[in-house]
């Protein structure tokens, strides 16, 4: 009877410690809908990284339509010294080699890149709407590795933003990113960026402002998804030489819980309002969350 009682014990025993192990091993972040913020620094630190990709290959395509229309009045690039950039021109397209080097190169915003953008794009400079595509080679965005591709479609044209015709990039976004800890995200989704300030004066692109709308799913490393929609179109300044938002509110869905992001009213700042389950606190956005 002693012996049938210590075997039944210890199999109480194991049963126990099997089941706290397995949900010690069960990540419970990934199905909360509670949205921290490190949540929200890790995603805008992701926005950070696509959006200067989105900026750089834009001000390339421009230039390059500058160059080729013949106007008198050239185009100044956003782009700082230490990036070297190749041109081949084809039979029916441009191929452009951004090439930021292997040290570490420091945009007009602050943020430090490495490696290689490739963009791509028609000659044609008659059609209504181009289609520019890149890929990254190499590409270290704020020591984050960014893999993937994109396609943009450019047009001139009026919109609800803006009557007047003005530049309108439409960017299918996905990416791969790796943080310097090694922790993987992925993001899809599409971006509609407007030029509402500053094409008139191509020669001075401190006085640009775009307006972005749009939506993107993140999937975070532990097997969350976040689903982030712009409410209020974000507004990026050059001016402010900061890589984040002056105006505008994103919503974070996780899991059916809802987070805010509110950017302020316009001031060259790096701070943001985020509003979560009823509490809001102004949160400092970073480069690198570390």
């Amino acid at each position: 009877m002693k012996t049938k009682f210590l075997l039944f014990a210890s199999l109480l025993f194991i049963a126990f410690f099997m089941g706290c192990s397995s949900d010690e091993s069960v990540d419970v972040s990934a199905t909360s809908k509670t949205i921290t913020t490190d949540d929200a620094l890790a995603n805008s630190e992701i926005d950070i990284s696509v959006d200067d990709v989105s900026t750089i290959v834009e001000d390339q395509f421009s230039v390059q339509q500058n160059a080729a229309s013949r106007t008198n009045q050239p185009v100044k690039s956003i782009l700082p010294e230490c990036a070297i950039v190749t041109t081949v021109a084809e039979t029916e397209t441009y191929t452009k080699t951004i090439d930021f080097g292997t040290v570490g190169c420091t945009m007009p915003n602050g943020n430090v890149l490495k490696g290689k953008i490739i963009v791509s794009f028609s000659k044609n400079a008659t059609t209504p709407s181009r289609t520019i595509s890149y890929t990254l080679e190499g590409f270290y965005h704020n020591d984050k590795l960014i893999e993937g591709n994109k396609t943009i479609t450019h047009e001139r044209k009026s919109t609800d933003l803006l009557e007047a015709l003005h530049p309108v990039t439409t960017h299918l976004i996905d990416v791969t990113v790796t943080f310097a800890d090694g922790k993987i995200y992925t993001r899809k989704g599409t971006h509609v960026r407007e030029m509402t300030v500053g094409f008139a004066t191509l020669g001075n692109w401190e006085d640009n402002v775009f307006k972005a709308t749009g939506n993107h799913v993140t999937n975070f490393p532990n097997g969350a998804e976040l689903t982030t929609t712009i409410k209020t179109p974000l507004v990026f300044k050059s001016i402010c030489r900061k890589p984040f938002p002056v105006e505008g509110v994103v919503e974070i869905n996780k899991n059916g819980g809802i987070a805010t992001l509110d950017y302020g009213i316009g001031e060259c700042d790096n701070l943001a309002t985020m509003t979560a389950d009823g509490v809001s606190k102004v949160i400092e956005l970073k480069r690198n969350n570390k």
